[in-house]
Formats: C-alpha cells, sequence, structure tokens
C-alpha cells in the first residue's frame, strides 16, 4: 500500500504539472449496472445517427477488455472556460470548446507524456491513452473516481469548478490508491437546463438526454439534412451548444483556462454575422486547420449556417 500511495502521488504532481486541473483515481472492473443504462439508452434510440455507440458494447462496459490485467482507470479533467467569447450577438456561434485547437490532439498528446513518465519513473506499465475517441465510458469513471456529479444536463459537473471541462483517461495495469466515495448529486430541484433546452433534448425529469434531440449532435454527428422541426430551434449555434452550461448556476465558479492551445483564432471572435453566412472554404481552412470544427468539414458548417437563416424565416 506505501508504494500504491507514492506511485498516486507521483502521477498526480505530473498530471498537474502538464496541465490537468483535476485528477481521480478507481478501481478498473465492469459497470454492470452502467451497461444496462446505456443498452436502455441505445434501445430507446436516442443515440441517433451515432450507430457506433451501439458498437464494442463490452469493451464499453469493461475497460479490462481494452487493457487485459487493468487494475486502474485514472480520468484527467481539463479546464476549457474561455477568456472571451465572441463579439457580435447576432453571429452565429460555437461551443467554446471549439474556439482553439482540436482538444484530441492536444490532451493525447498531455496523455501520452503521463504515461511516458510513468514508464521512466515507476517502470514497464500496460496502458493506453483515450480522449473521447474510444469505448470509454468518461463520465462514468469520473463519478467512480470521486470528480464529480453528472447533472441533470448528463454533463459532469463539478463541485466549486463547473462543467466547462474535457475529460481524459488512462488505463493501466498498475494497482494504485483509489478515490473516496463519488460525489453527491448536487442539482436539487433545478430545472435550469431543463427548461432552457430549445429542443427538449434533456428529458423533464433530467439525468436522460435524448441525443438526436441535441443541437451539438444536430450540427455535428449528423450528416444528413436538419430535420426541419429543428431549424427554428438552433438559437444561432452553428456548432456545437453551451445553453444547457450557460444556465448551470455550478458555472458561476467557471474560471479561464490558462492552455495556450486552446486560445481561439485572432480573427474568430471578432466575426460577425454576415462574414460567417459569407466564409468562403478558404477562410474556413484558414481559421479551423487544427479546430475540432474541421470535424463538420465546410460543407457540414455550410448546411448548419444555411439552417440557422432558414430557421429565421420561418
Amino acid at each position: 500500500m506505501p508504494s500504491n500511495n507514492k506511485n498516486t502521488d507521483l502521477i498526480r504532481t505530473e498530471a498537474l504539472r502538464l496541465g490537468f486541473d483535476f485528477i481521480g483515481f478507481a478501481k478498473a472492473q465492469a459497470l454492470d449496472e452502467e451497461a444496462r443504462r446505456l443498452e436502455q439508452w441505445l434501445n430507446l434510440g436516442h443515440h441517433g445517427k451515432m450507430g457506433y455507440m451501439a458498437n464494442h458494447f463490452e469493451l464499453r462496459t469493461d475497460p479490462t477488455k481494452l487493457v487485459p490485467g487493468a487494475k486502474t482507470v485514472i480520468v484527467l479533467m481539463h479546464n476549457y472556460a474561455p477568456k472571451e467569447t465572441q463579439q457580435d450577438p447576432a453571429a452565429p456561434k460555437l461551443a467554446r470548446y471549439a474556439y482553439g485547437e482540436d482538444y484530441h490532439h492536444v490532451l493525447k498528446g498531455k496523455l501520452k507524456d503521463l504515461l511516458r513518465f510513468i514508464h521512466e519513473n515507476i517502470g514497464e506499465v500496460d496502458g493506453r491513452c483515450f480522449v473521447d475517441s474510444a469505448p470509454v465510458m468518461e463520465r462514468e469513471w469520473a463519478k467512480r473516481s470521486g470528480l464529480g456529479w453528472a447533472g441533470k444536463n448528463t454533463l459532469l459537473i463539478r463541485p466549486g469548478a463547473g462543467s466547462y471541462f474535457f475529460l481524459a483517461e488512462l488505463i493501466l495495469d498498475l494497482e494504485l490508491s483509489y478515490d473516496a466515495a463519488p460525489v453527491k448529486d448536487h442539482c436539487g430541484t433545478c430545472r435550469r437546463c431543463i427548461e432552457a433546452c430549445p429542443t427538449e433534448a434533456i428529458s423533464p425529469q433530467g439525468y436522460l438526454l435524448d441525443a438526436s434531440k441535441c443541437i451539438s449532435y444536430l450540427t455535428i454527428e449528423l450528416r444528413e439534412e436538419i430535420p426541419t422541426e429543428f431549424k427554428g430551434k438552433m438559437e444561432n449555434w452553428a456548432f456545437g451548444c453551451d445553453i444547457c452550461q450557460e444556465v448551470c448556476p455550478w458555472n458561476r465558479f467557471a474560471k479561464q483556462h490558462d492552455e495556450p492551445a486552446f486560445a481561439p483564432h485572432s480573427d474568430l471572435l471578432g466575426m460577425g454575422e454576415r462574414e460567417w453566412h459569407e466564409m468562403t472554404e478558404e477562410v474556413f481552412a484558414k481559421l479551423f486547420r487544427k479546430s475540432a470544427v474541421k470535424r463538420a468539414k465546410f460543407e457540414g458548417l455550410k448546411r448548419n449556417l444555411a439552417a440557422l437563416s432558414d430557421g429565421l424565416s420561418r
């Protein structure tokens, strides 16, 4: 046990040095209850056209299938709350997480550095890095490692810090010291996120998201035409959506990130409504060369912008 504590402290200190804000440790084991809930969610069709959500079910619910002999899931939180937001209130909006460089690449680099540190300072450890691109139920592991609770909007909320955080994971075959019991749910009777969601993607009771109605899904995951029923409800979001986070009282505690890679392109925040709608493919490539917005591609962003205009004309 003393060596477990020592190794845990070493990893925690290095993770914080690399720029992560919070870190939690959970015992790697099958997520039986969560697996049942995921199956119910899939059966309801709430994943929409995201067929990949039904793939690799066993891998998604059991980390020992991803890393044979896995003993620990390390969950890391990285702040992305920006210093400034878009200036023109009439301009189409981006979710804050997409302002800077693609977080997948930035955080994967930090995780690889952390894994290298573990190899150099603890020894040969088998492990894998995950950043929202593999079958890992990251919010469930964040809850288990005591980093926060899943709010009524289904996002992880950290007490005293809010929800503007990326999640990343290391799954290792190294035994470490595990964190205390999960954080208590502090949503209480608040219903702000439920009432603010313009597409009614969050169930009336909360804690359940119909992703096929979520503006983030409609503007990023959906490759087809945005259904007519949603075109008047997009609230000017062209890529992603922050509404349920903007209204969450816990985000009054959000602090600005200090990660240079997440700083927006110098031209982005000042773009006006007309500039967005007249954007050329050349401007798109310049603005979003390293951004997660590239995932939508130029044609996808133009589709989203056209849906916003169509919604306004109804």
